[in-house]
């Protein structure tokens, strides 16, 4: 089968790591004998298309493009030229700019269109949103892409109700919850590479994450204070970048703890198996909310696949990866003492 797959993000930029998700879901199709080709759209506009086309990593064809949302039509028509290869399109995200090509396409060549709803965007959006216009048309893209498109997988629980509560049938939805890279990540793995580059030699306690409001960051940095105010010896690891990166290590100076953290800024996906190799305990903290109940967050099932000591939230689809806390400890959400006793 031949399947044309877009995402709104860069798949080789390590400012956007979310993207593993379809890559990994296009390797996947290929070890099954299928043929792939995959739009992502480039982060750096000053990339050419011609240089970016170039870089070919993975075992499928990678074809850039531009985010820019004035140029819709002529991507309309370019994905609709692509798309007359393919047997099924499958687009990620709700964004428009993969959306509404992928859904024209599919209906002028009468071809299915398969969306992979893998987060709730406007919930993320809505933590801080810049423009109310721009909210709102992600609420109702959202809202109408389930009920148009052939089929929708979803990477939670919630997000299945979500489904449900708009009207999809039950036989048009599939569930697409996040899995580790076994061949990548597992406890063989070596991580003194890491604690010699950061000259590190006693115990490390690691978070893994982008750095926005929804994963709850701070209730690390607030734990590490306990922990260093109880006399706790070690060091903490932030590893990853974000919207919030400078607020966090703003909070981890006003905290009196910078000293005793490492914020390692964003990292390749190659080298998250090193780092978490490098841990003592890995940590997955997270508000509960509407919105990070939606989320099937892969550091978690990753910290599994290590084989690693590991402290997270009480909180959606987390409960069921450490299977009700016989896999790892639960903590209530918001209790940074709880938090801090898990980690110790």
């Amino acid at each position: 089968m031949n399947i044309l797959m877009l995402h709104p993000h860069d798949i080789y930029s390590v400012s956007e790591p979310w993207t593993v998700r379809i890559t990994y879901i296009a390797s996947e199709f290929v070890k099954r004998g299928h043929r792939v080709r995959l739009v992502y759209h480039l982060l750096d506009p000053s990339i050419g298309l011609e240089e970016a086309a170039k870089r070919q990593e993975f075992p499928f064809e990678t074809i850039p493009s531009y985010r820019w949302q004035f140029a819709l039509f002529a991507k309309m028509r370019f994905i609709k030229d692509l798309a007359r290869w393919a047997d099924v399109i499958h687009f990620q995200k709700c964004f428009p700019h993969v959306s509404i090509p992928s859904i024209w396409a599919g209906y002028r060549l009468n071809k299915p269109v398969h969306y992979d709803w893998d987060d709730w965007e406007y919930g993320i959006y809505s933590y801080a949103p810049m423009n109310r216009l721009v909210g709102k048309s992600i609420d109702i893209f959202e809202k109408v892409l389930p009920k148009i498109v052939d089929t929708v997988s979803v990477a939670s629980d919630e997000l299945w109700k979500k489904c449900r509560e708009l009207g999809v049938p039950d036989h048009k939805i599939f569930e697409a919850h996040v899995g580790a890279d076994i061949e990548r990540f597992h406890p063989g793995i070596d991580g003194s590479e890491i604690r010699r580059m950061h000259n590190i030699d006693g115990t490390i306690v690691l978070y893994l994450g982008q750095l926005h409001g929804a994963q709850y960051a701070e209730l690390f940095l607030h734990a590490a204070r306990v922990l260093l105010d109880r006399g706790v010896d070690t060091t903490f690891m932030v590893v990853g970048t974000g919207e919030r990166f400078g607020e966090l290590f703003q909070l981890a100076e006003s905290l009196r703890v910078a000293h005793k953290i490492v914020f390692t800024g964003a990292v390749e996906h190659r080298l998250i198996p090193k780092y978490i190799a490098a841990a003592d305990v890995a940590v997955a903290c997270f508000e509960d909310t509407e919105q990070t109940r939606c989320k099937s967050p892969l550091k978690v099932v990753e910290y599994l696949a290590m084989g690693k000591a590991i402290v997270a939230t009480k909180m959606g689809e987390v409960v069921k990866m450490l299977n009700g806390g016989e896999c790892g400890i639960l903590v209530e959400p918001g209790n940074v003492e709880e938090l801090a006793n898990g980690i110790q």
